[in-house]
């Protein structure tokens, strides 16, 4: 059997609204949104991998807060796997700097405006059942 390989995804959380990312590459994937993140890399902690590509990818200072519960396979041999996380205080603005080109903070009404990758569309909504059951987040 083939060892997985995680992939960690953030659910930036600000407010109330989730941060999106339209991917910019490759050509398959890109013109769709995901949560942002990328591989842990060997020896890598998940949390620290997710702090990494978070900073990479949108140049933000973050920290993963809590494990969403799950898992959600990817193209073999990856599996993504979900925390919430927030930026931490002084961070700059997201900006997409890295495998995206644009960015965008949903609310729970705005959540499914946009066309999101096959396999995150059960991550996030894994995301906000889980945040709805903590009370974190309003469901409507």
């Amino acid at each position: 059997m083939t060892e997985r390989i995680v992939v960690v995804g953030a659910a930036l959380l600000d407010s109330g609204r989730l941060l999106a990312a339209r991917r910019s590459a490759p050509a398959d994937l890109a013109g769709r949104w995901e949560l942002p993140g990328g591989k842990v890399e060997a020896g890598e902690a998940p949390e620290a991998a997710l702090v990494r590509e978070l900073r990479e990818e949108l140049g933000v200072d973050a920290e993963a807060v809590e494990r969403v519960p799950g898992e959600w396979p990817l193209k073999a041999p990856y599996v993504l796997r979900v925390w919430t996380a927030r930026l931490l205080p002084g961070s700059p603005a997201p900006a997409p700097l890295e495998d995206h080109d644009g960015l965008r903070w949903l609310t729970v009404d705005e959540l499914w405006d946009v066309p999101w990758l096959d396999h995150d569309v059960p991550a996030v909504r894994k995301v906000m059942a889980h945040l709805g059951q903590r009370g974190e987040v309003p469901l409507s």
